[in-house]
């Protein structure tokens, strides 16, 4: 009895050891990719088949006349569609699920975005992907353009993906989508701060303008391209001048609730993609940002520097 006592005893420790094993790797599989890779990851990874390189440079001639080995493009104006009172928003999901497809993703690729303008039209897609869960996204930090500063190999010869089936892990949805009335709710009672990107000129308004001009009352103006260096081959500004500028608005948590909010989504998107490379959590983008709030006669705006 105590033999058979002593091999169960080893038995059970035997199971909770391969149990949490199996714990470890099923997290390190699943575990997040970094937001941020640079030039030379890429460069390693290039000819790894699970690794889909996505293009979405601004001018769809740009793929033409040259692009990064293997990428295949995926214009921004694909990804969104026009509501019929004008607003630009996400197409739906199924409609989404098709594209990622065509473009040979499945679940378990690790999709890596550049474009040749920032991050704008990535951190849309970035954005997308992470809202429906997928695990591995990443986005070439300084895109097209520091990849041609560096001198590396670019390609002519159009990519030609192999047809799949998406099928999203439902469970690992990220809700990062603010609604209307979410936004007018923060506005109100402060429950998030609201983030302007736009232009100084967009968000102080216009008072002699016929159509309804300025901000989100409350929100602060922290536009999108003040997160980027443009002189440094439109890499990402380094974590220290992003989080020193965010702190000047008023964000400091990494917990703390946020909405971003441009004129389309467009911009917001980007700065969402900015903020995750910081570690923020709790972020939404407003899709439908001031073209969807000001088209409410009964939502308020503030004109000028203020808040």
């Amino acid at each position: 009895m105590m033999i058979l006592k002593g091999i169960t005893a080893k038995t059970n420790l035997l199971l909770r050891v391969l149990a949490l094993l199996c714990m470890t790797l099923v997290w390190q599989t699943s575990a997040a990719e970094p937001v941020f890779v640079d030039a030379d990851w890429v460069s390693k990874h290039i000819d790894n088949p699970s690794v889909v390189l996505i293009d979405m440079a601004a001018d769809g001639t740009q793929y033409q006349r040259f692009h990064l080995p293997g990428a295949v493009y995926l214009p921004y104006q694909a990804i969104i569609q026009r509501r019929r009172d004008g607003v630009m928003l996400r197409v739906d999901d199924e409609r989404l699920f098709k594209i990622l497809g065509a473009l040979g993703i499945n679940a378990e690729s690790h999709v890596v975005i550049y474009d040749d303008i920032g991050g704008l039209q990535a951190g849309r897609l970035f954005w997308e992907l992470e809202r429906i869960g997928h695990a591995k996204v990443s986005v070439l930090d300084g895109g097209l353009v520091q990849w041609i500063l560096d001198g590396r190999k670019v390609v002519a010869t159009p990519a030609k993906p192999k047809l799949v089936h998406y099928s999203p892990k439902a469970s690992d949805r990220r809700q990062n989508e603010a609604s209307l009335e979410a936004v007018k709710s923060a506005g109100k009672d402060a429950t998030a701060v609201l983030l302007d990107v736009r232009t100084r000129e967009e968000y102080q308004g216009e008072p002699r303008s016929k159509q309804r001009t300025g901000h989100i009352p409350g929100a602060k103006w922290w536009p999108w391209d003040g997160a980027v260096a443009f002189d440094n081959g439109f890499r990402a500004k380094t974590a220290d001048q992003l989080q020193k500028s965010l702190a000047n608005v008023g964000v400091e948590k990494k917990d703390q609730p946020i909405i971003t909010y441009c004129q389309t989504g467009h911009r917001a998107s980007q700065a969402y993609l900015t903020l995750r490379s910081l570690g923020y959590d709790n972020v939404r983008v407003f899709d439908g940002s001031m073209a969807e709030y000001a088209r409410d006669q009964r939502a308020p705006l503030q004109l000028g520097p203020q808040p």
